[in-house]
């Protein structure tokens, strides 16, 4: 695998993503592949894009937020870009947060009801 420029096939593999999931990311402009005749190659462009695509989708991200934000750099720089990723971040943790106080209270109330039934069954 050349490491400056992955094929379609490598790009998936290496980022362990299917083939209408890369073809998706290109439709929706997330990815400008290079085109030579029917062929598809990656440079360190895409694969660094690739790598902040699938980071943001980990953390919860839209992938238009996503897009939004990889379209700052190319129009208003690295300083702009950092401040809307440390709002988005800060809004994402909320959202987290909140899922993780809900997750906690139910499974609180699972155990709680478990231990109900398993007295239930002693009794």
């Amino acid at each position: 695998m050349d490491q400056a420029r992955l094929t379609f096939k490598e790009m998936c593999a290496r980022f362990d993503v299917t083939p209408r999931t890369l073809r998706y990311y290109e439709y929706i402009e997330l990815l400008s592949p290079i085109r030579e005749g029917r062929s598809r190659f990656y440079g360190p462009r895409e694969i660094a894009r690739m790598t902040l695509i699938l980071r943001g989708r980990r953390f919860g991200f839209s992938l238009e937020e996503i897009r939004q934000w990889l379209l700052l750099y190319d129009h208003k720089g690295t300083k702009e870009q950092y401040q809307v990723f440390i709002d988005l971040a800060d809004r994402q943790l909320e959202e987290l947060q909140a899922q993780r106080r809900a997750l906690d209270k139910t499974i609180e109330d699972l155990k709680a009801l478990r231990d109900r039934t398993a007295e239930l069954l002693k009794g």
